[in-house]
């Protein structure tokens, strides 16, 4: 029987360093891109091309895209905001956009100062726009489980902007708990009325892990048929305008849960780990993986053992 594949999408190059108050070089952002590829990653998000005044750690998108040794068989799909954003993008040949909305109005407000029906409205202008160019667009949903200004979201909401996305003609829909609030319990409420909307096939899950339930969410997505989980490489990220939103699940985490389940993604662990070591070497900050952790523990118990047999 042919093992059951799950593809991850990974966000560290554009979701996991968004937020960093220091800018990261051009040259590490497209190395850490690289070492992802080599590892195995198949879709992974370079960049984004928003203004460099709302988001400065993403300035340097066109030079990114146009550095970047793009692997054969591996997707960069590249953020953009409106209409101006995807014509920049266009420059540099993308294979894939992605646009994003909310199921929150607070959230929709004080990220993009609109309502959510004018991000749909801006939404629908780029997948036209996309689909003119024979581009591939993914759409979005943040605040899928709780918004850090109004609280609990209905699931319906959720259901609506998704429905949306999916009919404006987004091949894939990412359903992002943006702020980590969302159990096992909630997420399964959530993903069982979207799926009446929209088939599980075009779905995606994207999680934080604010309250330690990122990889249990991914379980239970996983479980009920959902095939592509976004993830970062160490647990990098956090969103500017979610305050005290930690980062995503770890790309490694999810990746060694998977393949503990006897789920094919393609991924090597080792090599995903060394790059994780990598781009948080650079950062000067912890890996969040507790995989990574628990690698980095064991070597470094086998190197002090090995010292003591010399």
């Amino acid at each position: 029987m042919k093992s059951r594949h799950v593809r991850i999408v990974e966000v560290g190059a554009r979701d996991g360093l968004q937020n960093e108050k220091e800018v990261v070089p051009t040259e590490i952002k497209i190395e850490l891109i690289e070492k992802l590829a080599d590892a195995g990653l198949t879709t992974i998000e370079a960049t984004s091309f928003v203004s460099p005044k709302w988001v400065p750690q993403m300035a340097d998108h066109h030079e990114i895209m146009s550095r970047l040794k793009r692997k054969p068989g591996v997707v960069y799909p590249v953020l953009v905001p409106n209409l101006k954003g995807f014509e920049k993008a266009l420059e540099v040949h993308p294979q894939e956009v992605a646009v994003f909305t909310t199921a929150s109005e607070s959230f929709s407000k004080k990220n993009t100062n609109s309502t959510v029906e004018e991000s749909l409205k801006r939404c629908r202008e780029i997948v036209a726009a996309a689909k003119q160019n024979n581009i591939r667009v993914r759409g979005y949903v943040s605040c899928i489980a709780g918004c850090p200004y109004e609280g609990k979201i209905d699931p319906s909401a959720t259901t609506r902007v998704a429905a949306e996305l999916y009919k404006m003609g987004c091949y894939e829909i990412s359903l992002g708990d943006t702020i980590g609030v969302g159990t096992p319990g909630s997420i399964q409420k959530i993903l069982s009325q979207v799926c009446k909307s929209v088939p599980i096939e075009s779905l995606a899950v994207h999680f934080h892990d604010t309250y330690g339930q990122a990889l249990a969410n991914v379980l239970v997505a996983i479980e009920m048929g959902i095939n592509v989980v976004d993830t970062s490489v160490a647990g990098l990220g956090g969103c500017p305008y979610a305050p005290g939103a930690s980062g995503n699940a770890a790309t490694e985490d999810v990746v060694y849960m998977l393949d503990g389940l006897g789920i094919d993604t393609g991924v090597d662990l080792n090599k995903l780990i060394i790059t994780g070591d990598f781009i948080c070497k650079f950062l000067k900050r912890p890996n969040n993986s507790k995989v990574a952790q628990a690698f980095q523990r064991r070597l470094s118990k086998e190197g002090n053992q090995k010292e003591k047999c010399i």
